[in-house]
């Protein structure tokens, strides 16, 4: 049967007056077009331009020149830089799941554990924001009268520090101690802090011929009435003596009792204190009552309290992320100010206040930075992200303690060599730090940000180094600077992360309000505080050669050497009291008593202040004289 339909195919090779027709109109449209284009070309109303050529970079031109002529180490840096880059586009990294939901096999059985999920779910009620409202009020109201009861219902003449005393290095007291009279016939009723046994020398101090060093300044204690030298720290003899309780601080009254002869060391309650054989006109002993009433330090009981409350927050109530990240930011700065290390005592709320400003704003940069990246990726583990968030958090909150062990308490050249195991400290933090880094830049790197982040950190580094070479300056780097150099670096949904931004802004917190924004830049004499001054010494004429024991003490006179330029007097520590100033160069001893030790201690002074003092000079009863050690003490 014959098709009269023919195919389209079949229709253009059978007809091929249509298709030599078509083909020519085409051919008369291609060229109309053409001679149209040139037509308005022409006249100028628009110009066809050539499509640009790239140009070479300086940068591209040497690569392409090192690339020609190093071919096999172009390869391995071109390599290099490409896994550096990570992957391009950028990309996230997924959220880490629950490790509290789980599928297991034991012992041949299917175990579906699901903790998170069934908190979440029973917990979900407690979620509604009139509930977090009405809590937070009433969390507010109970700390206000934790607080109170803390610190303002007490005399607040009656709060003394950790490192009270009543006498002052040196010649701090002046001629004679007169500067701190009086010396007998007082009574003070004080309030100590808890955890005093914690604080201590930084710096050196001299007693008589000892040099006492990163322990609490006791001095005696070991007699019958627990008699302490007038420049002990009031509270760790207080501790010593039972009168306190160091966890707990507490409530005493002790009495001035003036001039005691041979301090006794003493060992009690943890605390050691080192014996004086000699004379000195101020030391005081504890009395058995004090009229002082709501003594108690609560600060433990705050911090279970405080403990308590960030765990509902994450577990319980579980607010919005931002929300829940400033309610730990606020109970942790509080928490500092009002009760673990308070500028006080007692706490100075005006402080507190005027420091609480600018750390928000900080930690703001700390959430756009950082927190909101990681903190929101724990949404379906409240537990998970408690325990990775608090417990690192409250270790940095309370860096006093926390991190009071390690041997170094200041990121400074000059201390790090002071403390025994200073160095090793300092070695095994700094390799712990690098195997961070170099997970965390393993970490940034998945995400095709480590060039980003790279840059940011190779300018600020230099800036550091900038600011490190300024002269009459020395850098210091206080750990809330700590904090705000690395927590950038966390942004990223991983437990470790986590962990870190819970330490991080817990130091952060402890700086901030313990301490204020001290400068990252300070003078020598901020750093040095009580120590040395490195200035010159005076050098005694008498010594265990040309001392003459055969003359009664009444008639003995010591000598030292004439006076150098840019200073112009001297003075003279006698048993740690300062008994002469001026610009004589002998001193008579007609007035000590020959049946005990006396300690000699000289120094230069400039109008009136004294430079450094030498080791002791020791004239022991048997009339034997011991020479100084060489340095300052």
């Amino acid at each position: 049967m014959q098709n009269d339909t023919p195919s389209s195919s079949s229709s253009w090779s059978n007809n091929p007056s249509k298709t030599s027709t078509s083909v020519h109109d085409r051919s008369i449209l291609k060229d109309g077009l053409a001679n149209e284009a040139s037509r308005i070309t022409q006249a100028g109303l628009f110009e066809i331009e050539d499509p640009p050529q790239r140009q070479q970079t300086p940068f591209s031109r040497f690569s392409r020149q090192f690339a020609d002529k190093y071919p096999r180490a172009y390869t391995h840096i071109r390599r290099i830089a490409i896994y550096i880059r990570g992957p391009k586009p950028k990309r996230d990294l997924p959220a880490p799941q629950p490790l509290l939901n789980r599928n297991m096999v034991l012992f041949g059985k299917h175990l579906n554990i699901r903790i998170e999920s069934t908190i979440v779910k029973y917990t979900r009620p407690l979620t509604n924001p009139w509930i977090f409202l009405f809590l937070g009020a009433a969390y507010i109201i109970s700390f206000a009268f934790f607080a109170r009861a803390q610190s303002f219902l007490t005399p607040s003449d009656s709060f003394i520090g950790c490192t009270a005393t009543y006498w002052l290095a040196n010649n701090g007291c002046g001629q004679d101690g007169q500067l701190c009279a009086p010396f007998d016939n007082s009574t003070f009723e004080f309030r100590c802090p808890a955890q005093c046994n914690n604080v201590i020398l930084q710096n050196s101090r001299t007693v008589g011929n000892e040099q006492i060093a990163f322990k609490p300044l006791i001095v005696g204690g070991g007699d019958d009435n627990h008699t302490y030298r007038g420049d002990s720290f009031i509270c760790a003899a207080a501790v010593q003596a039972g009168v306190i309780s160091n966890n707990r601080g507490g409530c005493g009254s002790l009495q001035l009792t003036g001039n005691f002869t041979d301090f006794l060391p003493f060992t009690a309650n943890g605390l050691s204190s080192i014996g004086f054989p000699t004379i000195f006109p101020l030391s005081f002993q504890f009395l058995g009552s004090t009229s002082l009433n709501h003594c108690e330090d609560l600060r433990n009981s705050a911090l279970a309290f405080n403990v308590l409350i960030t765990c509902m927050l994450f577990i319980l109530l579980r607010p919005k992320y931002i929300i829940l990240y400033w309610s730990i930011v606020s109970i942790g700065f509080w928490h500092v100010a009002l009760f673990s290390q308070p500028q006080g005592p007692p706490p100075r709320l005006d402080v507190a206040f005027g420091t609480f400003l600018p750390t928000l704003f900080i930690c703001y940069a700390f959430w756009r930075l950082g927190f909101r990246f990681t903190l929101s990726t724990y949404s379906n583990a409240p537990l998970e992200s408690c325990i990775l968030y608090l417990g690192p958090f409250w270790v940095g909150v309370l860096n006093n303690l926390t991190f009071d062990k390690i041997p170094i308490s200041r990121l400074t050249a000059s201390d790090i060599g002071k403390r025994a195991g200073g160095i090793t400290a300092l070695v095994v933090i700094l390799v712990v730090l690098v195997i961070i880094a170099i997970n965390q830049v393993r970490v940034i790197r998945k995400t095709g940000w480590l060039p980003y982040y790279a840059g940011w950190y190779i300018l600020g580094g230099l800036l550091v180094l900038v600011l490190a070479l300024l002269p009459g300056l020395e850098l210091r780097i206080h750990h809330y600077i700590i904090a705000m150099v690395f927590i950038p670096a966390t942004a990223f949904p991983t437990r470790l992360s986590a962990i870190y931004q819970g330490v991080l802004l817990g130091m952060f917190l402890n700086g901030a309000a313990a301490f204020g924004f001290d400068s990252i830049l300070q003078t020598a004499a901020d750093l040095r505080q009580d120590a040395p001054l490195g200035s010159s010494l005076p050098t005694f004429l008498t010594n265990s050669t040309t001392y003459n024991s055969s003359i009664p003490l009444a008639d003995q006179v010591i000598f030292w050497d004439a006076l150098p330029q840019d200073w112009d007097g001297f003075a003279l520590l006698v048993d740690d009291v300062q008994r002469y100033a001026g610009a004589a160069m002998n001193f008579s001893l007609a007035a000590l008593n020959a049946s005990i030790p006396h300690f000699f201690r000289l120094a230069f002074t400039s109008q009136g202040t004294a430079g450094d003092f030498t080791m002791a000079a020791i004239l022991w009863p048997n009339g034997s004289w011991a020479d100084p050690l060489p340095g300052p003490s």
